[in-house]
């Protein structure tokens, strides 16, 4: 069994056993009050009150013994060499300082042969870290192994004992970096929490075969959650992790990862099963493959595999909303190569889609590309001009709907022309595309070919500007974008991969309002926008930046996707953003989407924070899209009284009337230990939610016990910052 985290500090204090062997190699040549010798580790220097010799190889210093080696110093108020034993005692005040570690002890024995001796009442402090304890004996066999008895260990500042470990034999054996603790009991508040009759652990970083430290929580939908993860140290560069999981109401989880860096391979492959979960009277599984391999310094290829059993395999075992979240498991393999001028890609995927069983829309499966292929060129010439490459070939296939194959290239020119005060750079493409369809499809072979014009040019100017004692640099960049794609009939082509881009300030400026290759929009099109930037003088921070923007059409729309009516006015919305971190404390970051023909707001997203200092953040935010989303989103954490910290976060869809996430925790700081217990309840279906409680015990440098609440912490809250890691100011 392995140890938890920190006990291999308690071995630290056995270093004091090899240092002083090295510190009481004496020589018989001692002068009277002082006297330099050279060991192995350089000179040795011994001071004291009296240092005299009364018989032949006896050597005796009393009163203030000092003894300096190689930065490693005793002392002592007795101190006896015997040269015809090759043995040293001391006694009284006996004391050593390392740079890691300080010792004190009653009185010391040492056979300086073979090392072997006793050091009686050791107490010691670890002097880079926080880190004491004591032991009522040392016994050094020989130079590589040691024993302690009765030995504790803990980080708590001296005179605070609200938690230790104590060890009753403790075995090192510096030969193999291992040590070895019988009967270790972990004391909490006086109370024995833990406790073990046999454990063995690394003397130095090297990873260990050996059991984790165990988690615990529960939730709603599975009841007390246990953790129980053993760790196999296989060989250096691959280890696997066990982790046996108890469901109260599901059964028994098994769960393994194994880890590799063979050669020019790495990856990560994870496999959990659950035998007969008694709530979904059904067996479970999950499978997470991912593996890379360096074939060459240019060239990559790898896999990636995920499944499970259902449907609600991530919704009723895991507690993480962007896991709960997941609707497409990818699985694809693929190969790259990366050149100075050219690259390419060839993968085959297809996707697991997990349904919601309480939604009334079922989910639509993506097309699986088998295979897909990629190529993309990119040379720049003497005189500045770019000309680029794009083109792909792809199969799509489908259980249920149309499928084909489509091929295309898009290859252009462009040349920028920049300056100190602004840019100007045209682009010509030509766009082709073919497909090649199966029966159910009304055309069978569809060619599409299209020229693709954009120009893109800005300015730039700036001014200082001072407002309320302070002086900035006000910038002001108004941007032009033009696009010109004649229309070209695509309403036989079908909808493999793509989609219509959320309007936003960088879709403003693509020369295609759709992603994908199945649709390229018909453009006579304008974007004009303008960014004001408010850039603190002496810093360099951004205090504020300020961006309008909007598109003009010149023609009316053509190009769609199915059932998506075209356009009716001339003119996008208008975007408006503000961000920037406009005070010490505060940041901004909002954007608002404003139907000009129809007087309303299409979009709007407001987010505010507020962080005055660490273990102190608020966040505000409020989203809105029309007609399908309106959620407002607060969290924050914040001192509540000496120590003790509350966290929160509420997310509640008004569109929905329902709660996203909630979450209401308090964490407090013990000085050498924190204990932090989180609520949170998690919308997992359109009707469904779970709870799960977390609850932690953090023993500075000793590990975690419990559930952990800090992924779904620093998740739900950001800004969040453990307590142990805030500096206390007074």
């Amino acid at each position: 069994m392995s140890t938890l985290p920190g006990i291999t500090l308690v071995a630290l204090l056995l270093t004091a056993g090899s240092a002083a062997a090295d510190t009481f190699a004496l020589k018989k040549d001692v002068e009277l009050k002082g006297s330099a010798a050279a060991g192995p580790d350089g000179p040795l220097f011994l001071m004291a009150d009296r240092i005299e010799s009364n018989a032949p190889g006896i050597v005796e210093a009393t009163g203030r013994v000092e003894a300096r080696q190689a930065g490693r110093n005793f002392f002592a108020d007795w101190l006896r060499y015997d040269a015809t034993q090759n043995e040293v005692q001391a006694r009284g005040r006996v004391r050593l300082e390392q740079p890691a570690l300080l010792v004190a002890g009653d009185s010391l024995r040492l056979d300086l042969d073979d090392y072997s001796g006793e050091l009686t009442q050791p107490v010691y402090q670890l002097a880079n870290q926080p880190g004491r304890g004591d032991a009522s004996r040392i016994d050094f066999i020989d130079k590589n192994h040691y024993t302690l008895q009765d030995a504790t260990y803990t980080t708590c500042s001296a005179g605070n004992d609200d938690w230790f470990l104590k060890v009753r034999d403790l075995d090192i054996d510096k030969s193999r970096n291992v040590g070895t603790a019988r009967n270790a009991s972990l004391h909490f508040l006086g109370v024995p929490i833990l406790y073990t009759p046999w454990m063995n652990f690394p003397l130095n970083d090297a990873r260990k075969t050996g059991m984790l430290a165990p988690t615990f929580g529960t939730t709603e939908r599975s009841g007390v959650d246990i953790l129980v993860p053993y760790y196999l140290n296989l060989a250096p560069n691959y280890d696997a992790t066990l982790y046996p999981r108890l469901l109260a109401k599901r059964g028994v989880q098994l769960g393994g990862e194994f880890r590799h860096l063979l050669g020019d391979s790495r990856g990560v492959n994870r496999l959990e099963y659950l035998p007969n979960d008694s709530v979904a009277d059904r067996s479970r599984w999950s499978v997470a493959l991912n593996n890379i391999y360096q074939l060459s310094p240019s060239t990559q290829a790898g896999m990636l595999y995920n499944r499970v059993s259902d449907d609600d395999y991530f919704r009723d075992l895991s507690n993480l909303i962007s896991i709960t979240s997941v609707t497409h498991l990818n699985r694809e393999v693929w190969l790259s190569t990366q050149h100075a001028h050219w690259n390419a890609d060839l993968r085959a995927q297809n996707f697991q889609t997990l349904q919601d069983s309480t939604a009334l829309i079922p989910i639509v499966e993506p097309y699986a590309r088998l295979p897909h292929a990629r190529l993309g060129m990119a040379q720049t010439l003497n005189n500045g001009l770019e000309l680029r490459l794009e083109s792909e070939a792809t199969r799509f296939a489908h259980p249920t709907l149309t499928e084909g194959t489509r091929v295309l290239a898009y290859p252009t020119m462009r040349l920028p022309l920049t300056n100190s005060f602004g840019f100007l750079t045209p682009q010509l493409g030509w766009h082709s595309t073919y497909y090649a369809l199966d029966n159910s499809a009304p055309e069978q072979r569809i060619t599409r070919n299209l020229p693709i014009f954009s120009l893109d040019s800005g300015v730039y100017f700036d001014r200082p500007l001072r407002v309320s004692g302070l002086d900035y640099q006000q910038t002001l960049e108004p941007r032009a974008f033009y696009v010109f794609a004649p229309y070209r009939d695509q309403s036989t082509i079908p909808v493999f991969d793509t989609a219509q881009l959320d309007f936003s300030y960088a879709q403003m400026f693509t020369e295609n309002q759709f992603i994908g290759g199945d649709r390229v929009n018909d453009a006579n099109q304008l974007t004009l926008a303008v960014t004001s930037r408010f850039i603190e003088a002496e810093s360099g921070l951004e205090r504020l930046q300020i961006t309008l923007g909007q598109r003009y059409y010149f023609s009316s729309q053509q190009v769609t996707l199915p059932g998506v009516a075209p356009r009716t006015s001339n003119a996008t919305d208008l975007l408006a953003a503000v961000s920037g971190q406009i005070t010490r404390n505060w940041r901004i970051n909002t954007a608002w989407q404003f139907d000009t023909q129809n007087g309303t707001t299409i979009r709007q997203n407001l987010g505010a924070s507020y962080r005055p200092g660490p273990g102190r953040a608020l966040n505000f935010g409020y989203r809105f899209i029309d007609q399908t989303t309106e959620q407002i989103d607060l969290s924050g954490q914040w001192p509540l009284g000496k120590r003790w910290y509350g966290m929160f976060r509420y997310n509640y869809s008004m569109q929905d009337d329902k709660l996203v996430e909630g979450l209401a925790g308090l964490e407090y700081n013990g000085g050498c230990w924190a204990i932090r217990a989180v609520l949170q309840r998690l919308a997992t279906k359109e009707t469904q939610s779970t709870d799960a409680l977390f609850f932690q015990l953090e023993l500075s440098g000793m590990g975690r016990l419990g559930a952990n609440p800090l992924d779904v912490l620093k998740q739900s809250v950001p800004g969040y910052r453990p307590s142990n890691e805030i500096i206390q100011t007074p």
